[in-house]
């Protein structure tokens, strides 16, 4: 019998976050926010650059969040991911708003 991955709290891993927008449109309660820039990289041999999205900023609200998990399951580059942690308390309403810093912290 295999263990089912705990559901705790969902973590970023922003070096495999392409800003894709799909867990922004897939979220039922449009708790997930992403800020990104395009840059052009050149690549030795192209015959031109090509037109990448940088993240600038991932922000998850958890007074939104419903913990459903189809922003995960919707990743196509596997940048979302549970983990074990759910203890997150927070004084103010704001600071249930975890930014790209606090969402990677989760993977430690």
């Amino acid at each position: 019998m295999t263990s089912l991955p705990t559901r705790g709290v969902i973590a970023l891993i922003p070096d495999a976050c392409t800003s894709c927008m799909v867990c922004v449109q897939e979220c039922p309660t449009w708790c997930i926010t992403i800020d990104s820039h395009v840059e052009q990289v050149s690549e030795e041999g192209a015959r031109r650059p090509r037109s990448v999205s940088v993240l600038d900023r991932f922000t998850i609200d958890f007074g939104l969040c419903m913990y459903c998990g189809i922003c995960v399951d919707a990743c196509p580059f596997d940048a979302l991911e549970w983990r074990p942690q759910h203890d997150y308390p927070a004084d103010t309403r704001a600071g249930l708003v975890q930014g790209t810093d606090q969402l990677a912290a989760w993977l430690r």
